[in-house]
């Protein structure tokens, strides 16, 4: 998809949430696709929860559309597209395809996709010829049955947990009625093969870096090897405080280094087991040694990155894969 590309020239991208700090692997693609060319329409599922924002993010200018997260809280516009829904030809297909659905999944989450949908439907311009979700799961619901209300094509670009926790039912319906799918690693690209048929195509991108954005740092003072207090080993480790990062065994680590070693140990980043992390960190008699700085923006977390000695991380697989 690129702006050269006649067939995809106006497309409308789906987002859970826009802006996030911890996507910006996507704000990087979209500034990429608006200096390529393309005519682009964010629509996001939900409003932002970042108080902060990367430098990228203020260099996008593509308009954002924020669809009512839950329906109550937008009825008219529901209704309104509801009216104007339903006159269309690919209005029965998408309303049978989510009936379908909701027999499988009859959650209030499901419910709000198709609302959100025909929203979406209403609102794209004229012109646009693509809708593209980032995420299988739920943006990939609202793509999905937005583009069979206006009979138009969509594609989607798969992550993490959106791929492995997703039913195996809904990706393979949703494989075999999108465009073409992206992901960003090699493990996902062959499960997402396994259950696409032979017409899908299923691409492998690596969302890399921006290395201009990283400038050359300072001429390093001295890794520090930690033998006395005032020169500590400086640990990094970035991320959200979610179980499948393993920040709870990564304190525990750091609870057995003998004494004999000085260190010191940030964090970065948000998530709903941080105060339980920093509990554990007294718990363990090395809270002194900890900080936690919740979610930076790129351009602060540059600076943590040129003040560590090392970078750790103990990801882990979780109990719900």
């Amino acid at each position: 998809m690129t702006g050269k590309d006649p067939s995809y020239a106006n497309v409308a991208m789906v987002l859970k949430g826009y802006p996030r700090l911890s996507e910006t692997f996507i704000a990087q693609e979209i500034l990429g696709l608006q200096q390529a060319g393309l005519l682009l329409q964010l629509v996001s599922l939900r409003r932002p929860t970042d108080s902060a924002i990367h430098p990228v993010h203020r260099e996008i200018t593509t308009p954002v559309q924020y669809l009512p997260e839950y329906l109550y809280q937008d009825p008219k516009a529901i209704v309104r597209s509801w009216c104007w829904a339903r006159r269309l030809p690919g209005y029965k297909k998408a309303l049978a395809v989510w009936f379908s659905d909701l027999r499988r999944d009859p959650s209030p989450n499901r419910a709000r996709r198709f609302g959100q949908a025909l929203v979406l439907a209403h609102s794209l311009p004229p012109a646009t010829d693509l809708i593209y979700a980032h995420f299988l799961h739920t943006p990939a619901s609202v793509a999905r049955y937005a583009a069979m209300i206006r009979s138009l094509p969509w594609a989607v670009s798969a992550h993490a947990k959106d791929i492995w926790m997703t039913a195996e039912w809904e990706k393979r319906e949703k494989l075999a009625s999108c465009a073409w799918i992206t992901t960003c690693t090699i493990a996902g690209r062959q499960h997402l093969r396994q259950l696409a048929p032979a017409n899908t195509v299923v691409h492998l991108n690596y969302h890399g870096l921006d290395l201009s954005r990283f400038p050359e740092p300072p001429a390093p003072s001295g890794q520090s090897e930690g033998r006395t207090p005032g020169n500590p080993i400086r640990l990094l480790s970035v991320g959200r405080a979610v179980a499948k990062k393993g920040f709870d065994v990564l304190l525990k680590a750091l609870a057995d280094l003998p004494d004999s070693i000085h260190w010191r140990f940030t964090h970065v980043g948000g998530g709903e087991l941080l105060e339980r992390l920093k509990a554990q960190a007294i718990d363990l008699g090395i809270g002194e040694r900890t900080a936690w700085l919740g979610p930076r923006d790129q351009r602060a977390l540059l600076e943590e990155y040129r003040k560590a000695d090392i970078f750790v991380l103990a990801s882990r697989i979780d109990s719900d894969g």
